[in-house]
């Protein structure tokens, strides 16, 4: 199995369990003299096996992703990478978007108000992070296409 694939299951069991959850919410209570839609046991032991499958992936993946170089940096490396960047240009988006509001004044007497900082500056840098960016992604989907998940 491709580490892409144990990724795209582990995305799959992760919407099932969270389906799981709410179909045993929905029939953890029922009036008396009437059954449930469905048979919560029989849900429960579903939603066991789920959980058994996910921990097991999330191990492999994790180990996969310790163990797997590019460019001399682990893929766990290079995700904590990607995470972090895109904080950072979160965060020059927002400043970037502040500084650029304008103020207008009624009159002259009022209080002026003006960026203090470059939007144009800080947008090139973001533009330049976003590059960035999915470059990275792009390399980290490669990989996981690329790389067989450590069974």
């Amino acid at each position: 199995m491709k580490l892409a694939e144990a990724l795209q299951e582990r995305a799959d069991l992760n919407r099932n369990i969270e389906q799981l959850r709410s179909r045993m919410t929905n029939n953890a209570l029922v009036q008396e003299g009437e059954k449930t839609a469905e048979d919560p046991e029989l849900l429960k032991k579903e939603l066991d096996s789920a959980i058994c499958r996910l921990s097991y992936l999330i191990s492999r993946i994790n180990l996969t992703n310790c163990e797997t170089k590019i460019n001399g940096k682990t893929l766990t490396e290079l995700i904590a990478e990607k995470d972090a960047l895109a904080v950072k240009i979160s965060v020059y988006k927002e400043i970037a978007y502040a500084a650029s509001q304008t103020a207008y004044r009624a009159t002259h007497t009022e209080i002026k108000i003006k960026p203090a900082i470059v939007v144009a500056d800080w947008q090139k840098e973001i533009d330049a992070m976003a590059k960035e960016l999915r470059l990275l992604d792009n390399k980290l989907q490669e990989s996981n296409w690329n790389t067989d998940l450590i069974e």
